[in-house]
């Protein structure tokens, strides 16, 4: 390809990446051209530059092809840059969210105080920013939770030094997909390997997927799994009293569903009287309102264009009981367990106005914490693998979870830093 068309093609991912579409159908092509190229941004400037540095000296003796593909390097350059320090301000949403939720003092419960050090910007993954290997972690693969075959297989991470574990907290990892496709190998490596190399049992689960099966196979399978851990996560180190839950996209809508729904009979067939409780919930860029119930566009076409024909497999009209039951946004109660809800500003398959509703809908009912970062730039994915914006992520959820931990084990609580009447956006209602 040449230089001219190189840049052509660099320009208009970078303008995505930007820019992205919102739309019900252009949504998805905009997310699929942009998701990897935003979160290597800093990589895309550098052989942007490079490649521009090359043909400098031709585009000053060459005509109109040379000198507009500088031209369009110039425009990338500037774009990419922009996205770059956006991913850098990720540290500073975290950080603040933490804050606002927790209150200042929530660093006291942590380990150890973060200094400008933790915070700061990690370049060395970008790298290898695919390569999960980490030597402070061991995992074993493929053990049973269901009879589903390989889709009834969890994965155990934990930490690698020969000492036994004993009561350490449990992490729960659900893949997203749109609850047709993914698998537990391919997504949360990031978090799951730093908690476990700092004395987590992390658990990250397969569980059935449409159209082979139609809701609710998913959160029933999650459900089972919450159950498997109460059963049997001692006899690998793990705290059975003590699990918190995550995933991102379709997961993060089973672990919001999962979190808000314990002991739900619907969801719990023939194990009806397991503990499916969970002590947190950080659910990344999840789908909170199946039934449309919002009002948004982005929830009701997603409904009937995509969840009612491949997932639920029957109508809104027909059912909009099963809708609104798989509904996390309608499922919230005083007794909602804490959350750290994490969005991107430019997600294009999920729109940010459902997380901002579900979040004003837990601060308003809930009489537990409640987080909420909305990441500036931040596209669908944004935390699949290494990234600047994962990093300050993952060590952001690190400290949520090591504060959370902390603060159940000493018997503590604290209630979420923002008041309800400090709330915008309208509630939703029950049912609706």
């Amino acid at each position: 390809m040449s230089f001219l068309g190189r840049q052509s093609v660099i320009a208009a991912l970078t303008a995505n990446a930007v820019r992205p579409a919102r739309g019900q159908r252009s949504g998805v092509g905009s997310f699929l051209a942009g998701f990897v190229f935003n979160e290597t941004a800093p990589q895309m400037l550098a052989l942007t530059a490079l490649d521009a540095a090359a043909h400098l000296p031709r585009g000053r003796r060459k005509g109109f092809r040379a000198k507009a593909g500088l031209a369009l390097a110039g425009a990338s350059a500037l774009g990419l840059t922009r996205m770059v320090r956006r991913s850098q301000q990720a540290a500073d949403s975290l950080e603040e969210a933490l804050v606002e939720g927790l209150g200042v003092d929530y660093v006291e419960q942590l380990d150890e105080v973060p200094d400008p050090a933790d915070l700061a910007t990690r370049w060395r993954h970008l790298a290898r920013p695919f390569d999960f290997s980490d030597d402070g972690v061991r995992v074993i693969r493929n053990l049973s939770y269901t009879d589903a075959g390989r889709r009834g297989h969890l994965d155990l991470y934990l930490p690698a030094g020969e000492d036994a574990i004993t009561d350490a907290p449990v992490l729960l990892q659900v893949h997203g997909g749109a609850w047709s496709v993914g698998a537990k190998e391919h997504q949360g490596r990031p978090l799951m390997n730093r908690m476990a190399a700092q004395g987590w049992v992390c658990v990250a689960i397969n569980y059935r997927l449409s159209p082979r099966d139609a809701w609710p196979a998913h959160i029933v399978d999650v459900k089972r799994a919450i159950a498997w851990v109460r059963a049997h996560i001692a006899d690998y180190g793990g705290n059975p009293d003590y699990l918190a839950i995550t995933g991102g996209s379709a997961g993060g809508h089973l672990t919001a569903l999962a979190a808000l729904t314990p002991g739900d009979p619907d969801f719990q067939p023939g194990f009806e009287d397991a503990d499916t409780s969970v002590q947190a919930a950080v659910p990344f860029y999840g789908v909170y309102d199946f039934a449309g119930s919002t009002g948004l566009t982005n929830a009701i076409g997603m409904r009937d264009t995509f969840l009612g024909p491949r997932v639920m497999q029957t109508t809104w009209t027909d059912a909009p009981d099963l809708y609104e039951a798989a509904s996390p946004i309608l499922r919230i109660t005083p007794d909602a367990p804490d959350f750290f809800v994490i969005h991107g500003e430019l997600d294009s398959l999920v729109a940010v106005d459902q997380a901002r509703m579900f979040v004003a809908e837990l601060r308003r009912t809930s009489k537990k914490s409640v987080v909420y970062a909305e990441l500036p730039g931040a596209q669908h994915a944004f935390d699949v693998f290494h990234s600047l914006r994962s990093a300050h992520a993952v060590r952001a959820v690190d400290r949520y979870l090591t504060w959370h931990w902390n603060t159940w084990r000493h018997g503590l609580e604290a209630d979420s830093g923002v008041e309800p009447e400090d709330l915008d956006g309208p509630s939703v209602e029950q049912g609706a």
